[in-house]
């Protein structure tokens, strides 16, 4: 196919060319109408490209079928037989995924280190998730994804279980063996799907991970404003095999998606896609070798410990994605919450993501020697002030970490759903959830509605306030009181 072509950026510059005249939305009318101190911030582009996908870029009888040859374009690039563009973020594409293979009463095999949006999915559409538990870390107090054997396992337990959802890249970089947990599935003839929200850049190089479509999974979501270059909410579905009818899962899109999809999203995507076509292993592969430049220059830093290939050779991963710097920050006796904010502060550099061990940072093929230097000099900086930064009151973190899986007592819907009461935190200790508390960032649930609540949890949830923890689901982001089915 012929990547040099980039029909939802090619129709919408055409549609800007005729300067056309549009009677029904958007109703800023291309940026006539737009607060002039709006755009001053985002500029004049922004609204002159958000325009209606049928009768702005498409037209509703003749169609050109834009935006379908933009994602056969992209299927082609990745190496998927279909793709469909989604504009509502990862967070509705994996609830449209799980739609697609499971429905209300059914059962579907989930790695519990699953994001906020898997938990919703649950709720809004009834399935009975039969958790695989992830593989845990307990010198790193981290999640890894589970392994093709404890999948196989817990498909023994439940062989009427429609399908599996795996989460790999994880927040922190650690990556799992898709093809074993493909080849698991198919030995029973049950497809997977891949959260590989963080990971649409995994196609454009071979010294990256392995992507989804190459190590047979049935179906992967990206999202790809995370490590690509597209805007937010920029997401996308890749599809092979016969496991999962792509009428199906295109019918639970639309069930679920907007139906004002955004041009902006559209355009970027297809942009990106253009430009990992042509480049793309070589801007990968110029990431990588930044990526290892400061991974040395990390690892030579005093009270800092950087995680990559030793969990591999511990077995605890299959691979790593080494874009993703994830380092631990305990030695200079603060938290990764504690650090965060002080970079923030006193660097004005943001780092993706932050708990009570580590703080992790993500290179893409948009940085360069700035970014480079900057990275580093301001972790240099946070090592020589650490001894001037608040330490905080400690976290209270679970020994051994398996002591957070919960057990499973209602449906995460019919709890959700449930008369529910607020009561003091500690007398919570052996309720039902009715509700999700997800520190955040990553956002994965510590409690899910319809689990258990213990007393490791509690402890764990308000020291974790305490010292910083952001839960912003929660009912009661203080944790004093959470939200359980009525006794």
């Amino acid at each position: 196919m012929d990547h040099s072509r980039v029909p939802v950026l090619e129709a919408l510059e055409e549609f800007r060319r005729r300067g056309d005249v549009v009677y029904g939305p958007p109703g800023h009318k291309q940026g006539r109408g737009a607060d002039p101190r709006v755009v001053d911030v985002v500029g004049e582009g922004v609204f002159a490209s958000d325009v209606l996908s049928l009768n702005g870029l498409d037209d509703r009888r003749q169609s050109q079928g834009v935006v379908q040859q933009a994602e056969e374009l992209m299927a082609d690039a990745v190496g998927a037989e279909r793709a469909f563009f989604s504009t509502c973020g990862s967070s509705l594409s994996v609830k449209t995924a799980m739609l697609a293979v499971a429905g209300p009463g059914e059962k579907l095999l989930i790695s519990r280190n699953a994001h906020k949006s898997v938990i919703a999915a649950l709720i809004v559409n009834g399935v009975e998730p039969v958790w695989v538990h992830p593989k845990l870390d307990a010198e790193r107090h981290l999640a890894h994804p589970p392994e093709p054997d404890d999948v196989r396992r817990a498909l023994r337990t439940a062989p009427d279980a429609k399908g599996v959802l795996l989460i790999t890249p994880t927040d922190w970089g650690s990556c799992a063996d898709i093809r074993g947990v493909a080849d698991a599935c198919h030995e029973r003839d049950v497809p997977l799907i891949v959260d590989e929200a963080w990971g649409a850049h995994l196609p454009f190089h071979p010294d990256l991970p392995a992507w989804g479509m190459d190590a047979e999974a049935d179906l992967v979501v990206t999202s790809v404003h995370k490590m690509g270059g597209a805007v937010e909410q920029s997401s996308v579905f890749h599809l092979q095999g016969d496991r999962i009818s792509p009428e199906v899962l295109k019918q639970r899109e639309d069930l679920l998606g907007t139906t004002s999809a955004s041009s902006l999203v559209y355009a970027t995507l297809d942009g990106w896609r253009r430009q990992m076509a042509e480049r793309g292993q070589e801007l990968m592969g110029a990431a990588l070798a930044r990526a290892a430049r400061i991974r040395a220059a990390v690892d030579d830093l005093p009270g800092l410990r950087l995680m990559g290939e030793e969990i591999v050779e511990a077995g605890l991963a299959a691979e790593v994605d080494r874009l993703k710097i994830t380092v631990d920050v305990r030695d200079l006796g603060i938290s990764g919450m504690r650090a965060t904010e002080w970079l923030r502060a006193h660097c004005h550099v943001d780092f993706g993501a932050s708990d009570t061990c580590r703080l992790s940072g993500t290179i893409t093929h948009a940085d360069d020697d700035h970014t480079e230097h900057l990275f580093v000099d301001s972790l240099r900086r946070l090592v020589e002030n650490a001894d001037s930064i608040e330490p905080g009151p400690p976290v209270r973190l679970p020994d051994p970490p398996s002591s957070l899986e919960l057990e499973q007592a209602m449906l995460p819907r019919d709890a959700f759903f449930a008369a529910a009461e607020h009561v003091p935190a500690e007398k919570a200790v052996g309720r039902v959830a009715a509700e999700m508390i997800s520190p955040y960032p990553p956002g994965v649930p510590v409690v899910a509605p319809g689990e258990v609540i213990t007393e490791t949890v509690v402890e764990y949830l308000r020291s974790g306030v305490e010292a910083g923890m952001l839960l912003p689901d929660a009912a009661d982001p203080t944790a004093e009181t959470l939200r359980v089915t009525a006794a």
